[in-house]
């Protein structure tokens, strides 16, 4: 966390691993065989993760759309949405509550396998027979039961069987969708949403869209306080401050990467650019071998931070020093200009 909040990218750090491909033989539910198992290569089981933190914080009813659906027999999901808003983390989200048996009796046995798509566009050679590895996953996955393969970027794949890839994936597919054993969750900005998948009636006959809107600012506060087990886990660095404190951090945070300060080419969104910023904290806080984060790198990963624009940063410095003086002057933290 594609927080998973957090960005898509520090939520899926560990989720865009390419691993070695292995050419063992391995069997799907029919015994038959399968040159190399794309789940295992190529994807992550979201619901064999454990999450320290809820990664869905304040998306109840986008979850609940998303349940929804994948209890209609014949649908599946598409997330759309702008970058950074947090769809993977939505799902990430789902996976918790299968693990906690909070979802409805039907999906309580479902895997969810996050599918690496750049990696899918191509081929595999094995025994001397070379097969297209979008191929070999719908040869795993078609008489798969209880799987819910989330495909982010699901647009890639949609239009690549229109590019000559020779695949046609949602076709392949269809005997497995419409018994309901396969489920899809795929993710994509609204932008390409409307680009590519739209005019695609295949498309649209079988996925129904939830839009994961922007979150405001109030909310993306939340997720920030919320996150905060994530990164101190994934660090190895503790924020030693109280929830109060950690609050009005966060909400300085969020004031100064709210829309219009943001550097346009970043085309990041809430919660993902506030987080960014929250988590470049901890990094700070590394460089330096330091367990804690403290005022000082708080202060410079804003004052060092790409994600908006030099003037606002200029004009952020001096109000963080005013904000938090008395916490500074109890800390004994002296903050170079």
């Amino acid at each position: 966390m594609n927080n998973e909040y957090i960005s898509d990218d520090f939520y899926d750090s560990n989720d865009d691993n390419i691993f070695d491909e292995q050419s063992v033989e391995i069997k799907n539910d029919n015994g038959k065989k399968v040159a190399m198992s794309i789940l295992d290569n190529y994807s992550d089981e979201l619901t064999a993760k454990t999450y320290v933190t809820n990664p869905a914080i304040s998306r109840e009813k986008q979850l609940k759309d998303m349940i929804l659906i994948l209890l209609s027999p014949e649908k599946s999901v598409v997330l759309t949405g702008p970058a950074g808003v947090g769809k993977t983390s939505l799902v990430e989200g789902l996976a918790l509550m299968i693990q906690q048996n909070k979802v409805p009796n039907v999906l309580q046995n479902y895997k969810i396998y996050k599918i690496n798509t750049s990696s899918l566009l191509g081929n595999y050679e094995h025994d001397g027979i070379v097969e297209s590895k979008l191929q070999l996953l719908i040869n795993e996955v078609i008489d798969r039961k209880n799987t819910i393969l989330f495909i982010d970027e699901v647009h890639t794949l949609v239009t690549a069987a229109r590019n000559g890839s020779g695949v046609d994936f949602l076709n392949m597919l269809k005997p497995c969708l419409d018994r309901g054993d396969l489920k899809i969750v795929g993710a994509t900005t609204t932008k390409e949403y409307e680009e590519f998948l739209l005019k695609d009636k295949a498309f649209i006959r079988r996925f129904e869209k939830v839009e994961i809107p922007e979150p405001d600012e109030e909310t993306t506060v939340k997720i920030v306080m919320g996150t905060k087990k994530k990164i101190e886990l994934a660090t190895g660095v503790i924020f030693p401050y109280s929830d109060y404190l950690l609050e009005q951090i966060a909400k300085f945070i969020v004031s100064i990467t709210s829309k219009y300060k943001r550097r346009a080419e970043t085309g990041s969104n809430y919660p993902d650019i506030a987080l960014s910023l929250f988590s470049s904290c901890f990094t700070f806080a590394r460089f330096d071998n330091a367990k804690e984060v403290n005022f000082k790198y708080i202060y410079e990963a804003i004052k060092n931070t790409r994600l908006i624009y030099p003037d606002v940063v200029e004009k952020a410095l001096p109000e963080f020093k005013n904000t938090f003086k008395e916490w500074m002057e109890k800390e004994g933290t002296v903050l170079d200009d």
